[in-house]
């Protein structure tokens, strides 16, 4: 099989030939290439040593010179060029304690995590395949290089690693190497939660989210995501529902677009249920207010995976507001314009996305009438639009300056009466205009 290798890549392969070197590109690129797909980025293995790729590319970068990675640049574009090693023994499942360079590419092939994942090539040799790569590729197969309680004492990280991998392709994970994960899932209490996260995320925002459930089989959940164990572990019995909490939750996840706010707001929407249950005479569960049990959670979630602070923000909002309007037949043009004034209406659209995952994710019980709720929310939210209802003080027709010309002296009394006038706008748009306001705001004043 000949793989379409980018000009500059080959460039470097042939330069690093020509000098007596080995080269090729390996990993992730050669997965990638195989199964049709465009690779990300072009990671190159070679037999030369960190100071002689040095000593034949005129630009380079010592990106990771101790573990024998250097940086080349070719027209500005940055090629990670790492020599042939075997890794020393691993005492904190994360690194290896020291490095070995070696000449031999086997060698540096024994040390990757999945045989899909440690194959090599170059234009001259064709693939390099010690380990059934291209077979577990066309079998749908995550399997470890050699022994996998080695490879996972090695790093921790790729007992979740797999399961993105499996998320990501689709793929199923071999026997023993399960077997291997069941047994070393505590190791991965000692990997960074940076590292947990960026893997996590992978997988959430994959095709098949639905592999979490293997997580949660395999016991990685209960150290990383314990509240997903929590979920997984909490009936739901009502008319509303299909599934216990988790397998409701799974179904919310495949039907939200995959982005990360929305994936971690499908994943942590109802992560409150299981505090929040309670129980009637007749057997019939409820959770309410699990909302803003939910909001709580998410955000520790969140915070304890070093997420970023506008992700748990956004994430934050949509999981508290996700039940809006949920059997409100009473829902009126002021009560939704107070609401989207709390929740800001940029939120909307995403909340009718999540809210439509929700109910395929539930049983049929009332789905015309919570369909006939979202069209005329949809409705409300329109006519916002339409007419530039003022939903904050910023929106006001008039300002603090205005305020001050008024009398009213700087302070946090400029601040009270913003907010009353923006009340009273919200009971009745059209009152948003300067005259109107100005009027009010002088009743206010007086009487203070």
């Amino acid at each position: 099989m000949k793989i379409p290798v980018p000009e500059a890549v080959e460039t470097i392969i042939h330069k690093l030939n020509q000098n007596g070197f080995e080269a090729y590109i390996v990993g992730g690129c050669v997965r990638d290439a195989i199964l049709g797909k465009t690779p990300h980025d072009w990671d190159i293995t070679t037999s030369a040593l960190p100071e002689e790729v040095k000593g034949i590319f005129r630009r380079t970068i010592d990106t990771g010179i101790q573990h024998g990675t250097v940086t080349v640049l070719i027209k500005n574009t940055a090629y990670e060029i790492t020599t042939y090693r075997v890794d020393g023994e691993y005492k904190d499942h994360r690194r290896p304690e020291q490095v070995t360079f070696t000449r031999s590419l086997e060698e540096d092939l024994k040390r990757r995590d999945f045989t899909i994942n440690a194959m090599a090539y170059n234009e001259k040799t064709g693939i390099v395949d010690l380990f059934g790569g291209q077979k577990d590729l066309n079998d749908g197969i995550i399997r470890c290089v050699g022994n996998p309680d080695d490879r996972f004492d090695e790093d921790a990280l790729r007992i979740l690693r797999a399961v993105r991998f499996a998320a990501q392709l689709g793929f199923v994970i071999e026997e023993k190497t399960e077997e291997a994960m069941t047994k070393k899932t505590s190791f991965l209490r000692e990997i960074s939660a940076e590292r947990i996260q960026a893997e996590l995320t992978k997988l959430l925002i994959s095709e098949h989210t639905d592999k979490l459930e293997d997580a949660y089989r395999l016991g990685i959940t209960a150290v990383i995501l314990p509240e997903f164990d929590r979920m997984m572990e909490t009936t739901q019995n009502n008319p509303h529902h299909l599934y216990d909490v988790g397998h409701h939750t799974l179904k919310v996840l495949a039907n939200v677009p995959p982005e990360p706010v929305f994936r971690y707001a499908a994943l942590l929407h109802d992560a409150g249920k299981p505090e929040t249950k309670t129980v009637d005479e007749d057997g019939t569960e409820h959770f309410r207010h699990h909302n803003v049990a939910s909001e709580r959670i998410a955000a520790q979630v969140l915070h304890r995976l070093k997420m970023d602070n506008r992700t748990i923000h956004d994430v934050k909002k949509l999981v508290y507001w996700h039940d809006y309007g949920i059997g409100n037949d009473k829902m009126t043009m002021k009560s939704f314009r107070r609401t989207m004034s709390k929740m800001g209406l940029e939120y909307f659209e995403p909340l009718i996305v999540l809210r439509r995952a929700d109910m395929l994710g539930q049983s049929t019980y009332n789905r015309e009438r919570k369909e006939e709720n979202i069209r005329l929310m949809q409705e409300m939210y329109q006519k916002i639009l339409e007419e530039k209802q003022c939903l904050s003080v910023k929106e006001l027709a008039i300002n603090g300056k205005d305020l001050m010309e008024l009398g009213v002296m700087p302070g946090p009394e400029i601040g009270r009466i913003l907010n009353e006038l923006l009340e009273q706008v919200l009971d009745d748009p059209n009152m948003n205009t300067r005259e109107m306001l100005t009027l009010s705001a002088q009743k206010l004043i007086y009487m203070e």
